[in-house]
């Protein structure tokens, strides 16, 4: 897909591998818009993405359909390229588990991503052309010590890319699931602080670059899945 003049809709846009992602869609020729939970954040990226901006919370489920219209109305009805990127998690033992926490990052990795998409996707359809970009994790691949709550998140979220795309490539709906190792950037940071960038580990420029090349591969083909680790990080 040649991204210039696609109209794009990035969620989690505010911080780390969504801001990157954005300044490098815009860069391309793409026209932007960003979504995340705070107005403050999104407004200081802005000059730095030059993306359209609007807030509102993934994990509002009962407001999705209301969401995802407004920000069809700001691209005039027409989205080609969907890259669900928000993500929240949480580290806990099995000892500590509590439904909230399930509930919280569910709401946002599995549930409101998908109904969001569900809104999209019918767009996509009309053109019979469209690419969809689900943000998981290498725990997507394999479980870790207190990883209950995240890791079964981005394993759902791995199932609902494949059952995606058996259902969307009659279509020529592109859907690939970009799973990055440990990024430096502000997740898990409860004061959502963005990290220094560390010489062995990657960067939100390693997966920017990744997102995009999936994107920009000729519409004959696409990748499915795609795991990004650093070369080295225990040097």
């Amino acid at each position: 897909m040649n991204l210039d003049g696609k109209n794009v809709i990035l969620t989690g846009g505010s911080l780390g591998i969504g801001k990157e992602t954005a300044k490098a869609l815009v860069d391309k020729g793409a026209n932007v818009l960003i979504t995340g939970r705070s107005n403050k954040r999104l407004s200081k990226v802005v000059n730095y993405t030059g993306a359209k901006i609007i807030d509102f919370d993934i994990a509002d489920i009962n407001n999705i359909t209301r969401n995802a219209n407004e920000c069809i109305k700001m691209l005039d009805g027409r989205v080609d390229v969907l890259i669900n990127n928000a993500g929240l998690g949480v580290r806990k033992s099995i000892e500590e588990l509590s439904i909230d926490d399930f509930l919280k990052v569910f709401n946002v990795n599995v549930f409101g991503l998908a109904l969001f998409t569900k809104e999209i996707v019918p767009l996509m359809k009309i053109k019979n052309s469209g690419t969809i970009i689900n943000i998981g994790s290498t725990a997507s691949l394999k479980g870790y010590k207190n990883g209950s709550i995240y890791a079964s998140s981005k394993f759902a979220l791995r199932c609902l890319t494949q059952c995606w795309q058996a259902e969307l490539r009659p279509h020529n709906i592109r859907v690939c699931q970009i799973n990055p190792s440990e990024v430096t950037t502000a997740f898990g940071s409860s004061l959502r602080i963005e990290r220094e960038d560390i010489s062995n580990k990657l960067t939100t420029k390693e997966i920017a670059h990744s997102i995009i090349s999936a994107i920009e591969m000729d519409d004959r083909g696409f990748i499915n899945e795609l795991n990004v680790w650093a070369t080295n990080p225990f040097n």
